[in-house]
């Protein structure tokens, strides 16, 4: 295995400050993870236990072992960017195989590893053959994963087998199963590195690929086993994440590719090639884990979180020049001799017994402090990039604020993984309560039966949790509003024409239930005819585009029925001067916009739900089930369809 070492004359001008220098230069990405440690336990009581010090291993594991594959590729000053999709299509394969297909399960894993290898192997041949670019090639890749993933799946997640989803439980009631796969893959990318021929052989290439040509290194090949070992690992961290969410999820690990390199580059490895290891890159890895938790803990927006993330990946790529004009060089691969790991084991035994030490200390501080403290409430939003969701954090706010309750908000950012992430932090954060607006209901099961196992009671907003108790369901009716949708549009037209509808984003329920209701009541009109049904994710931006390229196909169109009122907005762009004209559009969700566009006639209606009471109707059942008040299983929030003639007197 290649180390960092730093190049020094001992001697006694050296003494302390030159060893204290080697030791923050050599491990630069270890001594940041120890302030991190350090700096969270200080902050927050919460952070320093036993379970929430496992649930920073499990949300580390599938992001470790993405990265583990990444880091062969930048070893080899390759670049992998497909990580995410071919760990999602691995999943589906499994899942759909096992299922629909009927194959057995051991089959069906053999059968999503190989899916794993092939298309890293595509991404090598494309590379070593084709010459193209690894950017170029495995951004394809990226695309193709996704869109076959969505095809297989059809959009929606489908069960993991029970066998299979034992991968996301523990082990005798405590150790996670996903941090031992963790280790194992930590230790088989180490013994890769260090040990094999083509280990040496990925630094050789990435250390200068036409000198490893020259000496006899049969470079082409090589990197067709470089791209299906990180295949190999994208399937295997596939496999462990949908484990977690008892689903294999089409639109999951999405943006996961960056958090891998990410975690490769803090680990010490550079994109110029030639250097990295397995221990930089697990500590990558759970540096980015224990800035999200902390930051969980410590209630910082979600918003801040992204950008302080970003920040840290900035400084490690910093800090890392700043390393190699300090002097640090890494010698060849295999070169590193015994003493070197001596040093550098001995090194990990000093740090793990300072950490030990400081956070053993600084916990002290926090010993009795949690009494006469304001009822804590945890907020997972699916999403805060939608107007909808902010209306109900909002209401929540402002409810929360009314009863004095700390209301800490977080943003799931459409990623189911992420939200299992979230709700697992609410439940070794000593919660009174927890408050979920799921991603997708069956996703969030699992994470919702640990906070019902430590008896933190948890109330759904908008959407449902499946094979899991909820306290409350807090909700308006996704399908009736679907079909009141469908009633108004129809009947606006009077009963015949052709329209389009702009789905949500494919996998998600509120998309799902809104496109089920609304075909639904279109039965009752024979008349109307649906030319062309395509997905715009819920977002202004493409709902134009969408919208803009099925004009080109069907120019003649009567109306346009979109899943919420974002992607009716961007439609209404599209049709310019026809949109309340000759073309009548109907959103769902009464957003602010939406309820505009409807005052000046572009938008027809929208199936108004009301999201701010929403907000504040959840956080008041949480408060009440928080303190044992008896609680409605199920709370309607009434839907309405908002025209131009009611716009006036309707309060969201």
């Amino acid at each position: 295995m290649a180390t960092d070492t730093l190049k020094g004359t001992p001697g006694a001008q050296g003494g302390a400050t030159a060893g204290l220098r080697r030791l923050l230069l050599d491990n630069g990405a270890l001594t940041a993870l120890i302030v991190l440690v350090i700096a969270m336990s200080a902050l927050s009581g919460d952070f320093l236990t036993a379970d929430n010090l496992l649930n920073v291993g499990v949300q580390a594991a599938v992001t470790a072992i993405l990265a583990f594959g990444v880091t062969f590729v930048i070893v080899s000053a390759g670049i992998d960017l497909s990580v995410g999709s071919v760990a999602a299509l691995s999943a589906t394969v499994l899942a759909w195989s096992a299922t629909e297909a009927g194959i057995p399960v051991p089959l069906a894993v053999l059968l999503a590893v190989a899916t794993g290898i092939v298309c890293g192997l595509v991404n090598g041949f494309l590379i070593s053959y084709g010459k193209l670019p690894p950017f170029i090639a495995t951004l394809a890749m990226l695309s193709v994963g996704r869109g076959l993933s969505l095809v297989i799946s059809q959009g929606s997640p489908i069960a993991f087998p029970d066998s299979v989803s034992h991968l996301g439980d523990t082990l005798g009631g405590w150790l996670p199963v996903p941090v031992l796969v963790m280790v194992v893959m930590g230790l088989l990318t180490a013994f890769v590195l260090g040990r094999t021929y083509i280990g040496r052989s990925m630094y050789a290439i990435g250390g200068n690929e036409e000198a490893a040509r020259l000496s006899g290194l049969r470079v082409k090949r090589q990197k067709l086993a470089i791209y299906a070992f990180s295949g190999l690992f994208a399937a295997a961290a596939g496999i462990v994440l949908a484990s977690r969410l008892s689903s294999a999820q089409p639109q999951a690990a999405q943006g996961y590719e960056l958090d891998a390199i990410a975690a490769v580059v803090i680990g010490g490895a550079s994109l110029a090639g030639g250097t990295g290891k397995a221990s930089g890159t697990l500590i990558g890895a759970l540096i980015l884990a224990v800035l999200r938790n902390g930051l969980n803990l410590l209630s910082v927006s979600a918003f801040w979180q992204q950008v302080v993330i970003g920040v840290v990946i900035a400084l490690a790529v910093l800090f890392d020049t700043l390393r190699r004009k300090a002097g640090a060089t890494t010698p060849a691969a295999g070169a590193s001799g015994g003493g070197n790991r001596g040093r550098q084991a001995l090194t990990y035994v000093i740090a793990a017994v300072v950490a030990v030490a400081v956070v053993g200390a600084t916990s002290l501080l926090h010993n009795g402090s949690s009494a006469g403290k304001t009822q804590r409430i945890g907020l997972s939003l699916s999403t805060l990039n939608n107007p909808f969701f902010v209306q109900i954090r909002d209401g929540a706010e402002e409810e929360a604020k009314k009863l004095g309750v700390d209301l800490t908000v977080t943003d799931a950012q459409n990623d189911a993984s992420q939200q299992a992430n979230q709700l697992q932090n609410f439940t070794s954060g000593s919660l009174s309560a927890v408050v979920v607006n799921p991603v997708d209901s069956d996703a969030a099961a699992p994470a919702v039966r640990g906070a019902n196992k430590a008896g933190i009671p948890v109330v759904a907003v908008d959407r449902g949790v499946n094979d899991a108790d909820t306290a409350a369901l807090v909700a308006s009716d996704n399908v009736e509003g679907g079909a009141l949708g469908a009633k108004a549009l129809a009947e606006k037209l009077g009963g015949k024409g052709t329209i389009v509808i702009l789905q949500g984003q494919a996998g998600t329920s509120a998309s799902r239930e809104r496109g089920a209701g609304f075909a639904e009541g279109l039965k009752d009109y024979p008349g109307i005819r649906v030319v062309a049904e395509q997905p715009a994710d819920f977002d202004r931006t493409k709902g134009l585009d969408v919208m803009t390229n099925l004009l080109q196909a069907h120019p003649d169109i009567d109306g346009v029925f979109a899943e919420n009122d974002e992607m009716a907005l961007g439609a209404i762009k599209a049709l310019g001067s026809k949109a309340g004209t000759s073309v009548q559009v109907v959103g769902f969700d009464g957003t602010p916009d939406g309820l505009k566009a409807v005052e000046a006639g572009t938008l027809y209606a929208s199936v108004a739900q009301q999201p701010s009471e929403l907000g504040r109707i959840a956080v008041r059942n949480a408060l009440r089930a928080a303190e044992d008040e008896k609680v409605e299983n199920m709370v309607k929030v009434p839907v309405k369809v908002v025209t131009q003639e009611n716009v006036a007197g309707f309060e969201g």
